[in-house]
């Protein structure tokens, strides 16, 4: 059913993923969905808040929390897991006991990953004919996994895309080693990890690793460049637009 939504681009995004966002609300539309981009938006605060700075993570978050609570119950669409994650979860605790609090549990019953989405009607995807013929890896990113519990989304919304294979892989629910400040702080260990999942990814014969989040995929995109890895690395989004061309 099409529907009125809000769409959270996200400032990795923004900044380094504009293709995502923009491949997002293609698909969105394509459903039939009236998009609006959530202007003023920018970060959730993530990245300040998982280093312990609560208060900066607080007055970058308050700015994105005031652009989306718009006073609708429409739903806002996140191409992210780990913002997803932060929105819906972590803000509850983040603006715990300040004026806030009201907003962010407004916006944490709002807010959907962008795969979660549309596998609510997974058949109406399926009725737009999207085709490709690929051999596909898919990688659960730590957040959307772990956290928000979604697995079998993801995979559901691309198995309506005829001619692509899932190919298993066994690294699939480990993590890339980016976790956002983590990769900065423990380079070498965040390489290691990159390294594992990319040769396992090379050894399933894969033509594309597909995730869900924008963080996984420029941590392994970066990595698999420097290893001269043939696998082309897409968002979810990217590849539903790709098989609707």
């Amino acid at each position: 059913m099409a529907r009125r939504v809000r769409l959270f681009t996200t400032c990795l995004a923004d900044v380094v993923a504009r293709r995502t966002a923009d491949d997002a609300e293609h698909v969105l539309r394509a459903l039939g969905h009236d998009v609006e981009r959530a202007r003023g938006a920018t970060c959730c605060g993530q990245p300040a808040f998982n280093s312990g700075f609560d208060g900066p993570a607080r007055a970058v978050a308050g700015a994105t929390l005031r652009a989306l609570d718009d006073g609708t119950d429409d739903p806002i669409v996140v191409p992210s897991g780990s913002c997803t994650s932060m929105l819906r979860l972590h803000w509850r605790e983040l603006f715990h006991g300040r004026p806030e609090a009201e907003g962010a549990a407004r916006i944490a019953r709002r807010v959907r990953e962008l795969s979660a989405f549309l596998a609510d009607d997974p058949a109406a995807l399926g009725a737009l004919g999207p085709r490709l013929e690929a051999r596909v890896g898919y990688h659960d990113s730590c957040h959307m996994l772990r956290e928000l519990r979604l697995r079998e989304e993801p995979r559901a919304v691309l198995a309506q895309i005829a001619g692509l294979e899932l190919v298993p892989l066994e690294s699939g629910e480990r993590c890339c080693g980016f976790g956002g400040t983590f990769s900065g702080r423990y380079p070498d260990v965040s390489t290691a990890m990159a390294d594992s999942k990319i040769a396992d990814i090379d050894t399933a014969g894969v033509d594309l690793l597909v995730s869900a989040d924008p963080g996984c995929l420029m941590q392994l995109e970066g990595r698999m460049s420097r290893t001269g890895s043939p696998v082309r690395v897409r968002h979810v989004a990217s590849v539903l637009r790709e098989a609707l061309a």
